[in-house]
């Protein structure tokens, strides 16, 4: 539906009587399938023949692989990308429909909840290049083992075209299960990592604080001896974000850029990461990363919170909600990050059911009860927040928006004049952990 130039469009599955000089409604058996062909038709016939895909798809980090890599594209190309997380096979039919003949590059996020959604996914987009971020627990209720987990993401270096056909699959050598997806394709393979034995890999990583991080590239050039080093400095906060540095790189050298390109691509503002710093209620920081969480992430923004060192008098607090749709790991998973909450934060407060075993573990790990807050609701989360925290404490918001985790950084958010808001008054934007 486009209303701001007069064009409406309506597909629905129930008839409707049509009345002169009303909008026009497309009747259909099934409006997800319709959807899909429309995308598939704009993909197939309304953009330029030349036109390279990067299909990007894994447990957590999409997102934020996703903007930093079309940030490193448009140094050279028109670029498009898939507006926030159109992801789905809802949502990536949407995204398409936003290609044009102008585009030379597209970076499209592929996630799934189940085993052929990926492929589906890939006939529609039909992606040149596809990045595999990681593989966890995400989804692991809907899927039983972290082996579908895999399976289901391994979907798209499958769909990928050869090597001699320009296909190219950028992969996670730090993850054995991602690592096992290069024998699924002809396509050319560049791994990434923290170790030597990836193409492209990073050392000497140092977090900044607010800063961002700094490290240092190595790359081994194909078909040669010669390995480029370059030292970075990029203002993405956490250690974590260097794995989505090094996709967002990889993209680029496979896509033909110079690190002339690559580095000021990684170094632009991107456009919609996940985890964000906003100036909170009584002169505090608030740390949003409240999109989703998994373990990995939730750790990955624990560790995060490590390195950031309060300003004066400030405690570094974390606001913990549940972790959802892990199955069979549930409660070890939130036994975890209750261990390394122990270890992190001066005061802990959780939100939820399966918050509380957070709350509960932290304890357990000698942590001071008085300090530990287990609450049921976002509401009573928000209410506490209002009478405990202070100047220069660094909080930390991290879970599902199942239960309103959302709302509680919306609630506790203060604008450039200091009045408490529920939107969202960035002060910096930074990648987060997915």
């Amino acid at each position: 539906v486009d209303c701001t130039r007069g064009r409406w469009a309506i597909s629905a599955e129930l008839p409707q009587e049509y009345q002169p000089g009303a909008p026009i409604a497309y009747i259909v058996d099934e409006s997800v399938q319709a959807l899909q062909k429309v995308g598939a038709f704009q993909r197939a016939h309304r953009t330029d023949p030349a036109l390279r895909v990067i299909g990007i798809t894994g447990s957590v980090g999409k997102t934020s692989t996703k903007e930093l890599t079309a940030n490193v594209m448009r140094r050279r190309f028109v670029t498009h990308a898939s507006p926030g997380n159109l992801n789905s096979e809802q949502g990536l039919p949407l995204a398409l429909l936003g290609l044009n003949h102008s585009h030379q590059r597209t970076v499209l996020e592929m996630g799934m909840y189940g085993l052929g959604e990926i492929d589906r996914l890939c006939l529609l987009a039909r992606p040149h290049v596809g990045i595999v971020t990681n593989v966890g627990p995400s989804h692991l209720s809907r899927l039983g083992t972290i082996e579908r987990i895999a399976e289901a993401k391994s979907e798209l270096v499958r769909a990928l075209p050869d090597a001699d056909s320009g296909g190219v699959a950028i992969l996670n050598w730090d993850d054995e299960r991602v690592r096992a997806m290069a024998s699924l394709t002809g396509a050319r393979i560049i791994r990434y990592g923290l170790t030597p034995d990836a193409d492209l890999w990073v050392d000497e990583i140092q977090g900044m604080g607010m800063e961002g991080i700094r490290f240092r590239f190595h790359y081994h050039r194909p078909n040669s001896q010669k390995v480029d080093s370059i030292h970075v400095k990029i203002p993405l906060l956490g250690r974590h974000s260097v794995h989505t540095a090094l996709c967002a790189a990889a993209a680029g050298l496979a896509e033909g850029l110079g690190w002339e390109e690559i580095v000021p691509g990684l170094q632009a503002q991107a456009g919609q990461l996940r985890l964000v710093a906003v100036r909170g209620i009584n002169g505090s920081t608030i740390i949003d990363d409240t999109y989703n969480a998994s373990p990995v992430s939730t750790i990955a923004a624990l560790n995060l919170l490590a390195d950031i060192e309060p300003k004066a008098r400030g405690r570094r607090v974390a606001v913990l909600g549940d972790m959802r749709e892990l199955g069979s790991y549930e409660d070890e998973a939130h036994k975890i990050v209750g261990r390394r909450a122990a270890d992190v934060v001066e005061l802990l407060i959780t939100v939820g059911r399966l918050g509380s075993a957070i709350a509960d573990e932290a304890r357990g790990a000698g942590f001071a009860p008085e300090m530990v807050h287990s609450l049921a609701s976002h509401e009573e989360a928000v209410d506490l927040l209002r009478q405990i925290i202070h100047g220069d404490d660094l909080v930390l918001v991290k879970g599902s928006r199942a239960v309103g985790m959302d709302t509680i950084v919306a609630e506790i958010t203060v604008d450039a004049a200091g009045m408490e808001m529920g939107g969202d008054a960035q002060e910096h934007q930074v990648a987060g952990a997915g």
